[in-house]
């Protein structure tokens, strides 16, 4: 064998590798979840649709998800003006204290997210909001806002400035230059930033976990308050059901901005 199919060879066994490991849960989830039995197992005891018809007609997992659904678009509305404009002042202009700011958009990775939740919980607290949903948006957005800055600079930062300046010349006020030329050319990290936020606020736990109270629980709150006591098949296909929400945003996002153009952006 030589070394270039012997490179060859490793590369593509480390890309199964690879594939098969981030794959794997979610074929043992989808197989459980189809399971005729009242346990999970995989494979699966037979094949069937009960577990899916059980959680269609099971009022408190539905109202949960669509707790989660209002907890992703409060979250979403919130974090399209506020990530759109500090994407594009920090990718344009120079903004004081940029320096600060960049620290901030990394906190998501240096700050453990149980520190973030207690520090929010503490200030809705004080504010007396716990036990509304709404601050549970607002909490996503300010946790994953960075993902949100980041898509709007990359797209920011390849708009042609030019392009500002000729309709500057040709008399356009600063705000129709931004609705219709810098607002276009940012579209496309403006969507796959705004699609992210959506999916990342429908999957938060933690932070759910420590602002909602028994009455309004979200589905994840909602799950794991039932695998504590025990897990049933029902729970696997209410996970199929976030995969495929996961995947219908992925779709979406394919369709209106092209994986191509996201996955440049990152």
């Amino acid at each position: 064998m030589t070394g270039a199919a012997g490179k060859q060879v490793f590369l593509w066994t480390f890309v199964v590798a690879v594939l098969v490991m981030l794959s794997a849960p979610t074929v043992v989830v989808l197989g459980a979840s189809f399971t005729a039995g009242n346990i999970i197992t995989f494979p699966p005891e037979g094949l069937s649709l009960r577990w899916y018809a059980r959680i269609a007609g099971a009022t408190d997992l539905r109202d949960a998800f669509l707790r989660s659904l209002y907890v992703a678009t409060i979250c979403t509305l919130v974090a399209i003006p506020v990530g759109t404009l500090a994407g594009i002042a920090l990718s344009k202009y120079a903004v004081r204290f940029e320096k600060t700011i960049q620290i901030y958009l990394l906190l998501p990775f240096t700050i453990p997210l149980i520190g973030s939740g207690i520090g929010l919980m503490l200030v809705f607290g004080e504010a007396r909001l716990l036990g509304q949903l709404w601050p549970v948006g607002v909490a996503c957005c300010v946790i994953n806002l960075p993902f949100m800055i980041w898509a709007v600079m990359a797209s920011a930062a390849r708009l042609d400035p030019d392009l500002e300046l000729a309709a500057a010349n040709c008399g356009a006020p600063p705000l129709s230059t931004f609705f219709h030329v810098t607002l276009p050319a940012v579209m496309p990290g403006v969507i796959s930033g705004a699609l992210l936020m959506f999916i990342l606020a429908l999957n938060e736990f933690l932070v759910s976990l420590l602002l909602v109270d028994a009455r309004i629980v979200t589905l994840p709150v909602q799950i794991y308050n039932s695998i504590r006591s025990i897990i049933t098949p029902d729970l696997a296909a209410i996970s199929v059901v976030f995969i495929a929400c996961a995947g219908a945003a992925v779709f979406l996002l394919d369709r209106l901005v092209g994986l191509d153009i996201f996955l440049k952006s990152k």
